[in-house]
């Protein structure tokens, strides 16, 4: 793909692994939930690894104690597990929850510059403007779209395309930031140019191999990559 950044008006950003690190409070209501069941009680590590395509995948991953979801899931149980993961998420505060290095200053820099802002994340979106407003970030971003807003999520480009038919925006004007191969998809399917950001989650795979347009391995680095090919 053909890279303008002078095109360049909105920039879509994922949030688990790309603006917060949330896997310490989400292992914890996913210990919570299955406690409640006296079930498998799974480290941060595995969470870690089990973050991305949304909270049903998420869980069902966790009944399966893999990446790789098994066939015979009872989906009775899984809606048990997820009504107590839904409620421990929601009620256990999200002390644990950090925003990245560099994260608060580069969007500062970016929304003064002129950028319009927004989130397009897979995590279910009742959880979402709280973990905004407590990590104070909610001021930066004018749209926030969910993983059950529309009827897809990523990797689908659903989200990416609504937000630039809402800004009568061509996908010439799109950007995407993500640390998850979900998120560079997605941006591919909608024809965007993307970030892929190397901290985050991404199954243990290294973000380059599904080929974004820059990888940088500091959110800051967002902003040397648009200085720098603006003016090259």
């Amino acid at each position: 793909m053909t890279v303008n950044f002078d095109n360049i008006k909105y920039i879509a950003f994922d949030l688990d692994g790309t603006l917060v690190d949330s896997v310490p409070d989400l292992a914890e209501g996913i210990r919570m939930a299955l406690a409640d069941h006296d079930l498998y009680s799974p480290t941060d590590d595995e969470v870690r690894n089990w973050i991305g395509n949304g909270a049903e995948i998420m869980l069902k991953r966790a009944l399966s104690q893999s990446v790789t979801i098994k066939a015979d899931i009872d989906e009775a149980l899984y809606q048990k597990v997820r009504e107590r993961f839904d409620f421990h998420y929601a009620n256990n505060g999200h002390d644990k929850t950090i925003v990245y290095p560099g994260v608060k200053e580069t969007l500062t820099e970016l929304k003064a510059t002129g950028y319009t802002l927004g989130i397009v994340t897979n995590k279910p979106y009742q959880f979402v403007p709280e973990i905004l407003a407590d990590l104070d970030l909610a001021q930066f971003f004018t749209d926030v779209i969910g993983g059950d807003s529309l009827p897809t999520n990523k990797p689908d480009p659903e989200g990416l395309l609504s937000l630039r038919d809402k800004h009568s925006l061509s996908n010439e004007n799109m950007l995407m930031v993500g640390d998850s191969k979900n998120d560079i998809l997605a941006a591919k399917n909608a024809g965007y140019v993307s970030v892929g950001l190397t901290y985050g989650y991404n199954y243990g795979e290294p973000i380059s191999d599904s080929a974004p347009e820059f990888v940088a391995d500091h959110f800051n680095q967002l902003l040397t990559v648009l200085s720098t090919e603006k003016t090259a």
